[in-house]
């Protein structure tokens, strides 16, 4: 759970309480509840003496994710979550292969095979925004092989989403939602950079992005049903 350079790093998170969520930060082995200086971690990110701020002492650190241990909630508590899709070319075209089986599994290995074959190296050999992207772009549409997934994947604007509110996000170990009416779906784990409130950087975590494949393969429209269920970030 914790980096392997966890000793020398500044961790920051959150704890359930008899009294409400906590800030914590972990330093030298202990757990210290900094919710008296700071009430929640998007305060606590507006601090520049996180590194030294002073807590109550709660635990130790080899307390986290066990059983007696702290319960862990989502690290943030304030801001909200944001995702970038469609960012690598393996990403591209697994959506264009949901968007053609129509959100049917069965149908994915078939289409993955010949989408593979045709636009597979075109994607990754060109930066997304610029005149050879633009040229790609022609030619596939050309060959009846464009999608609005490969618009925001080679062309010059991201797909940036809502990803949930943030109480619904859960924290290290705790159960994932997904519909009961859903058939084909998986985790997706993602790179998470945490912002203060100027937009500024300042840490980074792991995250898991639960995606409803037949909802968004139907149609990108369902993208809100997809992704942003109770517990799916």
């Amino acid at each position: 759970m914790l980096p392997a350079d966890h000793a020398q790093a500044i961790l920051v998170g959150r704890v359930q309480r008899a009294a409400g969520p906590s800030p914590i930060v972990v330093r030298d082995g202990a757990i210290l509840d900094v919710s008296r200086t700071a009430p929640t971690v998007a305060d606590l990110l507006e601090r520049d003496d996180i590194a030294t701020v002073d807590g109550e002492v709660i635990g130790e650190v080899a307390a986290l994710g066990t059983e007696g241990g702290p319960e862990l909630l989502a690290p943030i508590d304030l801001q909200c979550i944001k995702a970038a899709g469609v960012t690598f070319a393996v990403s591209a075209i697994e959506r264009v292969i949901e968007e053609r089986a129509r959100g049917d599994a069965d149908k994915a290995a078939e289409v993955r095979g010949g989408l593979e074959a045709k636009v597979g190296s075109g994607i990754r050999s060109v930066v997304p925004g610029s005149d050879e992207a633009a040229k790609l772009k022609a030619a596939l549409i050309d060959a009846g092989m464009w999608s609005q997934y490969l618009e925001v994947a080679i062309g010059p604007d991201a797909e940036v989403f809502t990803k949930a509110p943030i109480l619904s996000a859960v924290g290290w170990g705790a159960d994932i939602g997904v519909r009961s009416d859903s058939h084909w779906n998986n985790p997706e784990p993602e790179v998470v950079l945490v912002m203060d409130r100027s937009g500024r950087p300042r840490g980074a975590t792991l995250g898991n992005d639960v995606n409803l494949r037949d909802f968004e393969g139907r149609s990108a429209l369902l993208l809100g049903k997809a992704k942003d269920n109770n517990a799916s970030t």
